[in-house]
């Protein structure tokens, strides 16, 4: 192959290249200015700003807002379901929760057909095949607490004064004072013996608790599994838990062995995701170390959240991007605001 060939080739090879780079779907919404529209994995838009708000994509649609009312649009920025809604909560299990002027909350399906009524006075997203639903008292608090199936059918009549969703087939819920867990049935199956303080959802087989001010766990027979000494604990995600001795942040495995010192500052995101988990140095710089401990990512940003997809959102110089795993800007900080499924930055 002559030269003057090789080099057409090679343009070719590199244009192909280039073309290739520019395509991607949306994946993050971001903010420019005043409005939202949605970036690839590479930072390009895809679908121009044009939102009052955006939340990231979730089964395949996003929640939009327009003139103040919210919406979903497809990945091609299709309006599939017009804003018409009060309030509204992204897809999970197929449905999502909204909320119509004046009725109450209830659940469309992808088409935007109200598969369960406006009705409840509060509802959350349905979770392992139940949604929890909230009965206001006459000065329009929450009082009592149950949960409805996907027909809309109340299930567990509203009775509990607390309650959260169901994680690992199990709900934290209070009733007359105690505190418990019940089954899918509204069964009571875990009743300490011993009086809780607080107590959260199961995760990876453990609960977290507080008793006398000090946190520990919890399994799902009722008992003390990690003894409760800790100023503060998290949840147990991918095998650990962060807890808190004297100020300092370190990991516990779930024997309750210290696995990484107490040493870091966590600030809010007290987890590992992807292997790696946020730590904050000096109060305001933001980095990551792994499951030993080792700092991977040096403290240099504004502000990060964990990863995900091999993706965490930053902020840098007061603008917003996206840094791989090996702590590479794989979308410059520059946008204005950058959201994920559940959480907006810069709204």
């Amino acid at each position: 192959m002559n030269k003057i060939a090789l080099f057409f080739l090679l343009t070719l090879i590199h244009l192909s290249a280039c073309q290739e780079e520019k395509v991607g779907e949306a994946f993050f919404a971001a903010k420019q200015g005043e409005k939202w529209g949605y970036i690839d994995q590479r930072g390009n838009w895809v679908i121009q700003p044009q939102f009052e708000k955006a939340l990231g994509f979730s089964e395949g649609l996003a929640l939009i807002m327009e003139d103040e009312q919210w919406g979903y649009i497809d990945k091609t920025g299709k309006t599939v379901i017009k804003p018409q809604f009060v309030q509204a909560d992204t897809f999970s299990e197929g449905l999502a929760r909204v909320e119509c002027y004046g009725e109450g909350c209830g659940f469309i399906d992808k088409n935007g057909e109200l598969v369960i009524k406006p009705q409840f006075d509060y509802a959350e997203n349905f979770s392992e095949g139940l949604a929890l639903i909230g009965v206001a008292d006459e000065y329009g608090r929450i009082d009592k607490w149950g949960y409805i199936d996907k027909t809309g059918k109340i299930v567990i009549e509203p009775q509990f004064e607390q309650a959260e969703d169901f994680s690992e087939g199990l709900a934290p819920i209070l009733l007359e004072e105690r505190r418990c867990f019940i089954d899918q049935t509204g069964k009571v199956v875990i009743a300490p013996k011993f009086s809780l303080e607080s107590f959260f959802k199961f995760k990876e087989g453990l609960s977290k608790i507080i008793i006398r001010n000090k946190n520990g766990f919890i399994d799902k027979t009722g008992e003390i599994a990690i003894k409760p000494q800790f100023d503060y604990a998290g949840s147990f995600s991918e095998g650990l838990a962060a807890i808190s001795i004297n100020g300092k942040d370190g990991f516990i495995d779930k024997t309750g062995k210290i696995v990484i010192e107490p040493q870091f500052d966590l600030g809010n995101e007290h987890k590992f995701s992807e292997g790696l988990s946020v730590i904050i140095e000096d109060r305001k710089k933001y980095g990551f170390i792994d499951k030993t401990g080792k700092v991977v990512i040096k403290p240099q940003f504004d502000y990060a959240c964990p990863f995900s997809g091999g993706l965490s959102i930053i902020k840098l110089d007061g603008k917003y991007g996206v840094i791989d795993k090996t702590g590479k800007m794989v979308v410059k900080a520059k946008f204005d605001g950058i959201a994920i499924v559940s959480s907006m930055f810069g709204w």
